[in-house]
């Protein structure tokens, strides 16, 4: 895959909708990275489909309860909340 497969403008759309401020070195890096993301999903689109179990388990750890942050502090540095939600942009 070329590098041109992820134009600067995509990462700073991307960027815009994520809200977060990019200067030029950083679009570069990030459309050099995204570029090479895109070619391992390439590569992965590759790997032949095995059978696998129906059955999903978790094989990592159980589940636990634990002490999670208030709504208050969760929403704190959210720009925009609406009722005690997360507000974001109306998609189409």
């Amino acid at each position: 895959m070329s590098d041109d497969a992820v134009s600067p403008e995509e990462v700073r759309h991307v960027a815009d909708l994520a809200r977060v401020d990019l200067d030029d070195d950083e679009v570069d890096r990030f459309t050099e990275q995204f570029a090479d993301i895109l070619e391992y999903f390439e590569t992965l689109d590759e790997v032949p489909e095995v059978d696998r179990e129906t059955d999903l388990t978790n094989v990592m750890r159980p589940d636990e309860e634990r002490p999670s942050l208030e709504s208050e502090a969760a929403l704190g540095n959210a720009p925009e909340t609406e009722d005690g939600y997360f507000k974001g942009p109306n998609v189409s």
